[in-house]
This record gives structure tokens, C-alpha cells and sequence, in this order.
């Protein structure tokens, strides 16, 4: 138990910021957080180490995500925008902040995956591999979807 202890730790801020990303709600990237670590728990007996610790995680939270939207008949929004709260302690905070606001608002104007690729590229700082793993593609569609989606984003107003 102590290990899973050291992986919740060191993963847990990876797969929150991953569920944000597909849940746009903070209140419920957290809860289905915790039970991506309750069902790992459970089922760590069938990770064979075929892929990293948080390659398996972001996937059992892609899961989970999924058989909320069907539980809860949600459906994603693509337009729905990131709430973000500016921290206000010093100036330079506040501009990586707004830097942070505008980069993600530009993100949600990206098709569903494109976005998926690029967050998991820069904040989970996975391996083309690992993503495409996640996402069941390939390596090369999570290369020229990133490229392409880094593309995109500096042409979006």
C-alpha cells in the first residue's frame, strides 16, 4: 500500500490536470480523479507495466470520464471555456495566469482530440507514444495531430 501511496503522489496532479481538460469542471476532474486511483488500487494486479504508470492512469480516467458522460447523459460541450482563477499575489503571476486563460481559451476552439494531444503533450509531458497509447492511435497520428494543432493555435484570434 505504501507504494500506491508514492504513486498517488507523484501522479495525482498529472491526471487531475488531464481530467480538467476533458471535464472543464474542477469539481468533478477531482472526484473522478479519486476513483482513478480507487480503481487502480483495485485492479493493480492487471498493470504489467507494458506502458508508464501514468500512460495507465490518464487511460483509466478516460474511462471513467466516458461512463460519467453516459451515466450522467452529458454531453460535452466543445465550446464550453476553462474557469480559471487568476492568482493575484504578484505581477508576474497575473500574466502567466492570463497567458495560461488565453492559451486554453484558444485550445477549446480545437476539435476534441487535437486538444487531448496538446494537453497531454505539454502539461503530462507524455511521449508521442504514451498518447497514443491513451488515445488508441498510433505514434504518428499523435505527431502530426500535435503538429498540426500547435499549427491551429497560433492562427486562432
Amino acid at each position: 500500500m505504501q507504494n500506491m501511496e508514492k504513486v498517488y503522489k507523484q501522479y495525482f496532479e498529472t491526471v487531475n490536470k488531464y481530467l480538467f481538460c476533458l471535464t472543464h469542471d474542477s469539481d468533478i476532474s477531482e472526484e473522478l480523479t479519486q476513483e482513478t486511483f480507487y480503481k487502480a488500487i483495485k485492479k493493480i494486479d492487471t498493470y504489467r507495466g507494458e506502458c508508464k504508470m501514468a500512460v495507465w492512469l490518464c487511460q483509466i480516467a478516460k474511462n471513467l470520464w466516458y461512463d460519467y458522460c453516459r451515466k450522467n447523459k452529458r454531453i460535452v460541450n466543445e465550446d464550453q471555456m476553462l474557469e480559471m482563477t487568476s492568482i493575484n499575489t504578484t505581477e508576474e503571476q497575473v500574466i502567466s495566469t492570463q497567458e495560461k486563460i488565453l492559451l486554453y481559451q484558444k485550445m477549446q476552439k480545437l476539435d476534441k482530440e487535437t486538444r487531448e494531444v496538446i494537453y497531454l503533450r505539454i502539461t503530462g509531458e507524455l511521449s508521442f507514444k504514451e498518447i497514443a497509447t491513451i488515445l488508441d492511435k498510433t505514434e504518428n497520428w499523435a505527431r502530426v495531430t500535435f503538429y498540426r494543432g500547435k499549427n491551429k493555435l497560433k492562427e486562432v484570434d
